[in-house]
């Protein structure tokens, strides 16, 4: 058997083990272990296993991800995420359908501190569906908001995907994290944009909140107005240079940790469940970058990146036409894998075909981050709908998958807006590293 065909029936391997319900990090790992044993021997797959996982765990940028992550948990333990909510109900609640845009801008909002798709669309879920229900809001509407806002965590900074895909492609987590911010912003209004148009066919499926006086509103922003400022301080802190990204993430935790405390808001058990919390999901994160260190050197060996690299660019499709093919691969792929997998899988077989292309890898990388946020609500996986089923139980699984799709198709609008206009992704990195 030739090592392309070795390699092919390692990834084949690998996606039966991650049906078999095998984390995705274990399942990375013991291909790329025991695919390398194939090839090169035991003596080798050793020194790579040994290699690989010390120096991909002990990799400094890496400390971003604990750091941000304990930020969003402790804001949600603390009850200041209830707070962005509010704040963003009382300015748009009273539009048409201006719950689940409160929800939008919520999302949003923390997706700012946590970073995390899934922790977004539960604390904000479980915070925003029993209001939109109160309010008669349909099921569709009301869960397809948080499912779709959720997946803004994946997208605007600090994001755990934009982290790997640098530590994966030697890029800038600076440069990626600014990089998110006006597709961020870009990708909420369109949400917000097809949450009015879902109203606008349909009145009764989001019919209007009660208008919040002048005085009100502004007192709800100013309730938020901590968590907006730590928000502020830490991402506009890597814009100005006053910090790195890892510096960022500790000023931003510590904030929040001393915020909470001054305010009464946590204690020894709300604490420790956010360490709890933190330490579970930095193992997960941990453990897939160490497969996707190990698997990695594997698909090297079998030259596997390089033949399906040519293939692609021999067909003569272009640059543009290219991109397309690797845009409909995340998408297919979206159906049935995780997105921190499907990252970590494809931006090695990817990456070097998009920079001899020419394109930018910053620009790629967002494109990437956004395509994968679509799998995120493509069935019939779509990580984020089983988050929000888990939050609104009595809701079938098909009716948040209807919810979705004109989220869904905002994605796509903004994919196309960023392909058309790549100034939208990369502007602010230019601004900043020029």
């Amino acid at each position: 058997m030739s090592d392309f065909m070795i390699g092919l029936c390692g990834l084949g391997a690998m996606f039966v083990l991650m049906i078999l319900r095998m984390p995705v990090g274990m399942a990375m790992l013991a291909v790329g272990y025991f695919g390398t044993v194939i090839l090169n021997g035991t003596r080798s797959a050793n020194a790579l296993l040994v290699t690989e996982t010390f120096s991909s765990t002990s990799n400094y940028s890496l400390t971003v991800v604990p750091l941000f992550i304990l930020m969003g948990n402790i804001a949600s333990v603390a009850g200041f995420s209830s707070r962005l909510y509010e704040a963003a109900f009382a300015w748009v609640g009273w539009l048409r359908g201006g719950l689940a845009s409160a929800s939008i801008i919520g999302c949003a909002a923390f997706a700012a501190v946590s970073g995390s798709s899934v922790a977004t669309a539960v604390t904000i879920g479980k915070v925003a569906l029993p209001e939109m229900k109160r309010f008669g809001y349909s099921d569709a509407l009301s869960t397809g908001s948080i499912a779709a806002g959720g997946t803004l965590g994946f997208l605007i900074p600090p994001s755990t995907g934009f982290v790997l895909y640098a530590i994966l492609t030697e890029e800038s987590i600076g440069q990626l994290f600014m990089a998110g911010i006006l597709p961020g912003l870009l990708l909420t209004a369109l949400f917000m944009a097809a949450v009015a148009l879902v109203t606008l066919r349909d009145p009764a499926a989001g019919r209007p909140g009660d208008a919040v006086p002048l005085a009100k509103r502004f007192l709800a922003l100013m309730r938020a107005m901590p968590l907006i400022v730590v928000i502020f301080v830490s991402i506009g802190g890597i814009y100005l240079g006053v910090f790195t990204p890892v510096e960022a993430a500790g000023v931003g935790a510590a904030l929040v940790l001393v915020m909470a405390l001054f305010t009464g808001k946590l204690d020894f058990t709300t604490f420790t469940q956010a360490i709890a919390d933190t330490v579970r999901t930095t193992a997960m994160l941990y453990l897939i970058v160490i497969g996707a260190s190990v698997l990695n050197p594997f698909l090297a060996l079998t030259h596997l990146p390089a033949t399906l690299g040519e293939a692609m660019t021999s067909v003569g499709l272009g640059p543009y036409g290219v991109l397309l093919l690797i845009v409909v691969a995340y998408l297919v792929l979206g159906m049935f894998m995780d997105g921190l997998a499907m990252l970590v899988v494809t931006i090695p077989i990817f990456f070097p075909i998009v920079t001899a292309l020419g394109f930018d890898p910053i620009w790629f990388g967002v494109i990437a981050v956004i395509v994968i946020e679509m799998g995120m609500i493509t069935p019939p996986v779509g990580l984020n709908v089983f988050v929000v089923k888990s939050v609104a139980g009595d809701v079938p699984m098909s009716t948040i998958f209807r919810g979705v799709l004109p989220f869904w198709f905002a994605m796509a609008v903004c994919l196309l807006l960023i392909v058309i206009f790549p100034s939208i992704a990369l502007l602010i990195p230019e601004a900043m590293f020029r």
